[in-house]
């Protein structure tokens, strides 16, 4: 076997065609597994398979196994390594690879079609180290979008208020602060919380639906530039659609008028905020006290700016994450969240996620110390005899590890290095 035979690679493939999905795979000959692929799946020289990235890596399996347990919620099929794919998905996928441990150099290819040969040239792409940054950084930077107004689908909408008893509804006053509403037909120019609430009024006994239009510079749901305050009530004369434009009314979740409302209408909250002033939304929808269920950043469980909201028990996970959003042009989009609340979670399906278990019974793969000695666990793997704090990721917090006995140990993030190599940010646990 010949030496290049023997190195190993790690790279995401796609059909010119197929521009939703794309392969991560791993080889030890890159010329030949391309060319497979194109006798296999090419079916004309208009659909061929070409590669988007490739590099060589020491350990090429548990580069695979890792990207499996990372982004297993982004897996076409569990039986095949076909994922999702768009411009911020591929971002993180080429970002987890280059800042693992067993990378080696990224590779750069180019592929002519008509003799299906493949060139591989040196590595011109500076190293993270070379660049000044961390893997964390790396992370922020990809979890970055470009458009900030996302609209929630009306499925996601659903799927998340019926795991709730229905009879925490019954003549209380809803209020989607982030939300517009048109009326009840308008299913193209109202959102998808207001849409619900106003199709399921009289199902979930509601009291008021009440929405708020945001005069920003988007016009949001083509309702003009003013701000306007939206209430939807049934009467003896039957269902009421009223809006009222009070002046200099922004329609902004921190508006004095959106605040009176808040503090003084309001029973529940139920809304998607702009990811960019999650931090400003949090403050205020926390302390207001009110009861809320709302969809935020994925990451909020490990980020400094919320993570004592967990630890002081304010907040918790919902049932449900969110993976895909329209954007104002009703295409699908993808960015990371999921639903939070105050409100009691009974039976959380996520639950079953976590594999609670000896420590000694965790496979040696997904647990480690890092350089300061603390025990860091992956893939949802939690010790039940481990009495020190231990560095989890997201996932545990969000399948609801806080109410299987175990605590926030600090209300801060944690960064651990391992061999002097910094890695993704975590929170400590301690079992209670």
């Amino acid at each position: 076997m010949s030496k290049d035979k023997l190195k190993q690679y790690v790279y995401i493939v796609q059909s010119v065609k197929e521009n939703t999905k794309c392969k991560i795979g791993v080889t030890n000959d890159l010329e030949r597994r391309l060319k497979d692929y194109n006798s296999t799946t090419g079916k004309s020289k208009e659909n061929i398979s070409i590669y988007l990235f490739t590099c060589e890596v020491c350990d090429m399996k548990q580069v695979e196994d890792d990207i499996k347990a990372e982004f297993k919620h982004l897996r076409e099929e569990k039986s095949r390594e076909i994922y999702f794919y768009n411009k911020d998905l591929f971002e993180k996928y080429v970002n987890f690879i280059k800042t693992h441990k067993a990378f080696t150099e990224e590779i750069f290819i180019k592929s002519d079609v008509q003799k299906e040969v493949v060139k591989i040239v040196k590595r011109t792409t500076p190293s993270l180290k070379e660049r000044g940054l961390s893997p964390k950084d790396v992370m922020q930077k990809a979890q970055k979008v470009d458009n900030d107004e996302f609209y929630t689908r009306y499925e996601d909408v659903e799927k998340e208020i019926e795991m709730y008893d229905k009879e925490m509804w019954k003549e209380k006053t809803v209020f989607c602060n982030c939300d517009d509403a048109v009326d009840a037909d308008d299913d193209r120019n109202t959102s998808a919380f207001a849409l619900y609430f106003m199709q399921n009024f009289k199902k979930l006994s509601l009291k008021k639906l009440i929405c708020t239009h945001y005069a920003g510079g988007i016009d949001l749901f083509n309702q003009g530039p003013k701000g306007y305050i939206f209430t939807y009530i049934f009467t003896k004369d039957g269902f009421k659609e009223l809006k009222d434009y009070p002046k200099g009314y922004t329609g902004s979740f921190d508006d004095p008028i959106s605040l009176k409302i808040l503090n003084e209408d309001a029973d529940i909250v139920c809304t998607n905020p702009p990811f960019s002033k999650a931090i400003e939304y949090w403050n205020i929808i926390v302390e207001s006290g009110k009861k809320f269920l709302i969809i935020s950043n994925f990451t909020n469980v490990i980020t400094p700016a919320f993570i004592p909201y967990f630890k002081e028990k304010k907040v918790w996970a919902g049932y449900n994450r969110v993976d895909y959003f329209l954007t104002p042009k009703k295409q699908i989009t993808q960015a990371s969240g999921h639903w939070y609340t105050n409100i009691p979670i009974k039976d959380r399906p996520k639950y079953e996620n976590m594999k609670i278990m000896p420590l000694k019974k965790i496979p040696e793969k997904y647990k480690k110390y890092d350089d300061k000695k603390i025990l860091v666990v992956d893939n949802n793997y939690i010790p039940n005899d481990y009495k020190e704090p231990f560095a989890v990721s997201a996932y545990p917090i969000l399948s609801g590890v806080l109410e299987k006995g175990y605590k926030l140990f600090n209300d801060k993030e944690y960064n651990p290095y391992i061999n002097g190599e910094r890695r993704f940010s975590r929170v400590l646990v301690q079992k209670i």
